[in-house]
């Protein structure tokens, strides 16, 4: 016996017709539901599909209504793509015309303007994380309270809100009422719903996303999908924006390394030469030797500037790094120039203004001259015996305690051993660490007889 045909038999039952189809094919009943008539046909294999006149214009008319809605969603996703392009469009030629703070406000004010005009959301607020603090820092907000958007937020599940929720578990979250909701903190006055989305880049939560309604359930799984698709595009924005503020930051650091390298040395000559010379007029020739007071004032200040440059161009949420030994001045005594280089090099990425001098009279002569934090001498000068040198180093500059640098070799004439019983605490080995630098002119010397090393 051959197959019978399969027939769809959609809507309520049609009374006589329902008997004829019956005899010849196998009736298959179905609901005019939309969604349960798509599932049908896509199983395919029917030779019919029966309904009533008025079940099928229905039918009709709800797939084009769910055909506009399709469409009009696409429309929205694609406007959500091309507004995500639109803010990470950003390059280093931009940011060569603009400072990185301009170029933050740039970027807010189009994260504002697509909010309100493609998510038509009013209340808002965007807080990006700290990752070494875990603290929420405040980037933008509209409609918030202002004790909301000062209020200091951490990335934790409890005690920070539903921003600080987010924020530590990387799930977005929709609170429906705010007030039966165990984690949400006042934000918009009114508010009684809120959808709080993870920026994440790269599956690293980088910031939250926060908005408001001032009905209850204001919003819906459409709101969700939407806002999580918005974020990737905010995240990868604000990614974008860190890596180019970080690299100008770096590239700024470089060329002001690169200028410190060819002037620094030759600056500290200057200092040097003008120092011995001060030294001989102070009690014979006044006038010039406060002419010569200007000279060291005028390189000092050369120094400076440079340094002051590089921090102003450096300015940006990118920081180039811990500067613990900043706004000190530390005077080196070393006859190998290129040792004399990378102190200059190390100090000032540690925020320090060096001063090398090559033998230890000029560093006596500077000491005496400069008002300087800590002082930095090779155990052996070449002109000098280092026990003589450090005392008259001490001598010059009281307040500066003075260290003793080495580079593992003997200590014939014991300078550090006489040194230590002087009170130094700090003796440095070449090439120099950063952590013994920063003890040795944070921590200063001890009382006399202390016996610490560095």
């Amino acid at each position: 016996m051959p197959d019978r045909p399969r027939v769809l038999l959609i809507g309520p039952s049609a009374g006589p017709v329902d008997g004829a189809l019956a005899a010849v094919a196998d009736v298959e009943p179905v609901s005019n539901d939309p969604t349960e008539v798509a599932r049908r046909l896509g199983e395919g294999g029917f030779a019919a599909v029966v309904a009533a006149p008025d079940v099928a214009a229905d039918l009709l008319a709800r797939f084009r209504r769910d055909e506009l809605a399709q469409e009009l969603q696409q429309q929205k996703l694609d406007a959500l793509h091309a507004a995500g392009r639109e803010l990470a469009g950003l390059d280093a030629d931009q940011l060569t015309d603009m400072d990185v703070a301009a170029r933050v406000e740039l970027l807010k004010a189009n994260l504002r303007r697509t909010i309100h005009d493609l998510l038509k959301y009013d209340t808002i607020e965007v807080r990006l994380l700290d990752r070494t603090t875990g603290e929420l820092k405040p980037l933008l907000e509209d409609g918030m309270l202002p004790e909301a958007a000062k209020r200091v937020l951490y990335a934790k599940p409890t005690g920070n809100g539903v921003t600080g929720f987010v924020a530590s578990t990387g799930e977005s979250y929709l609170c429906v009422d705010t007030a039966n909701d165990p984690h949400y903190i006042a934000g918009a006055e009114g508010a009684r719903s809120s959808l709080t989305v993870p920026l994440k880049f790269q599956e690293d939560v980088i910031g939250t996303l926060n908005v408001e309604s001032p009905r209850t359930n204001g919003f819906g799984p459409d709101d969700l999908q939407f806002t999580e698709l918005f974020s990737k595009e905010v995240a990868a924005a604000l990614h974008t924006l860190e890596l180019l503020t970080a690299q100008q930051v770096c590239t700024v650091g470089q060329s002001i390394e690169a200028v410190n390298r060819e002037v620094a040395l030759s600056l500290d000559d200057v200092l040097t030469g003008a120092s011995a010379v001060l030294a001989r007029l102070t009690d014979t020739d006044p006038d010039g030797a406060a002419r010569l007071r200007a000279v060291l004032g005028a390189a000092r200040q050369v120094k400076d500037s440079i340094a002051r440059v590089g921090r102003n161009m450096a300015v940006g949420p990118a920081p180039a790094g811990p500067q613990p030994l900043l706004n000190k001045r530390v005077l080196v005594i070393e006859s190998d120039e290129r040792l004399r280089r990378a102190a200059h090099l190390l100090l000032e990425r540690l925020g320090a203004t060096a001063e090398t001098a090559p033998t230890g009279a000029d560093g006596v002569a500077m000491a005496a001259a400069g008002d300087y934090d800590a002082i930095f001498q090779e155990v052996k000068p070449p002109d000098l015996g280092g026990y003589d040198c450090y005392r008259r180093l001490r001598a010059a500059c009281p307040r500066a305690p003075v260290a003793l640098t080495t580079g593992f070799g003997y200590d014939v004439a014991h300078s550090i051993v006489k040194a230590r019983a002087d009170g130094m605490k700090h003796v440095l080995f070449k090439p120099f660490r950063q952590d013994q630098v920063v003890r040795a002119v944070i921590e200063g010397d001890g009382p006399p007889g202390s016996r610490v090393l560095a």
